[in-house]
């Protein structure tokens, strides 16, 4: 028999209590919040922990150089005494955020080693002051007159400045003509062949520093830890005792505020030396990495010494760190140029 009574209507579909539904994102939230609870105890622990461990390195690590007094605060000043060799003194400026320059010239040094050499640290660099004024490339040049004469370097001598330190060789060749005997750019920084306009190197106010923020909460020293060749050289000229103090002053020194106004100034700088020529009668030399991206342009270089008479672009096949890796080549060549075009070198 077919039974034609209707088929029993569906259930109605389940729906959650309303008291159930809110608890789901309270749950979620809470979650977050123990999350965030969890980063914020960490990043406090990792902060005061790397604290602790900056003082206890800076108060078991004996300081190198002498810290001279400026108008603006303390250079670190490290001379070292060559073996014999008469004639002018090298002095050496270190590359942008260089944590210890004095350590990181340290093969170049050794390779100059009949040469008295010295390395002047800027401020935010190595055991130098970090004052809060602005890293102009004339306040740089003045301090490094003012702590030259205080160190009683004896003038005229050789400069000789790494990547950005190129603005400021030159900037200091056309200020004071009459200190510097010759100079020598390692892999140096020069400006483009293109006209800077002043509304294109406005210096950024205010904002957050966040690398500064990576230095006191630990991230640096952690990754350091973990990555030792995020701050160390390449190669093989340094010490083990050098590398770990390169290491260490990293994580002091990183993101403070000295090297950050100097990094915001670079287009601004680069204005103002735009339309320098080193002096006539001042032998340049320049080294130039071609291991590097991007390649060098040999003839921008070139065009701004054609008014030189004694300058030579030596090609490097290394990266920017020249001296790291290539010391003894580019120490030979160093020798070889200033016995050649300066009276009294030998």
């Amino acid at each position: 028999m077919i039974n034609f009574r209707p088929s029993p209507a569906p259930l109605p579909a389940m729906t959650a209590p309303a008291d159930a539904r809110s608890t789901t994102p309270r749950r979620r939230l809470r979650t977050l919040g123990i999350a965030a609870a969890t980063v914020a105890g960490l990043l406090l622990t990792s902060t005061a922990t790397n604290l602790a461990m900056n003082q206890a390195e800076r108060s078991a690590t004996v300081p190198y150089g002498q810290r001279v007094q400026t108008s603006h605060g303390a250079l670190n000043v490290v001379h070292t005494p060559g073996n014999g060799r008469t004639g002018q003194s090298i002095v050496l400026l270190s590359g942008l955020g260089t944590p210890a320059p004095a350590v990181d010239f340290a093969p170049l040094i050794r390779e100059l080693g009949d040469y008295d050499v010295v390395v002047v640290e800027g401020f935010g660099y190595g055991y130098s002051d970090q004052p809060p004024l602005e890293r102009s490339v004339e306040n740089i040049t003045s301090e490094l007159h003012e702590a030259l004469a205080k160190a009683e370097v004896p003038r005229p001598y050789v400069i000789g400045g790494h990547s950005i330190a190129g603005f400021y060789t030159l900037a200091y060749a056309n200020r004071y003509p009459t200190d510097v005997v010759a100079v020598i750019g390692i892999d140096p920084t020069v400006p483009a062949a293109g006209t800077i306009h002043t509304d294109q190197t406005s210096v950024p106010a205010g904002g957050i520093n966040w690398e500064g923020l990576v230095a006191a909460s630990g991230l640096l020293r952690w990754a350091t830890m973990l990555a030792p060749g995020l701050v160390e050289p390449d190669g093989t000229a340094y010490t083990s005792g050098e590398r770990d103090l390169i290491r260490k002053m990293a994580n002091w020194n990183f993101g403070n505020a000295s090297v950050l106004d100097e990094t915001s100034r670079i287009a601004d700088n680069a204005r103002k030396v735009q339309a320098m020529r080193y002096p006539d009668d001042v032998p340049v030399l320049t080294f130039l990495a071609t291991a590097k991206e991007p390649a060098p342009d040999a003839a921008l270089h070139e065009s701004r010494l054609q008014n030189v008479r004694h300058h030579e672009i030596v090609l490097v096949p290394g990266g920017h760190y020249l001296h790291w890796t290539h010391a003894p080549a580019v120490a030979s060549k160093i020798k070889a140029f200033l016995t050649a075009t300066v009276p009294g070198m030998r």
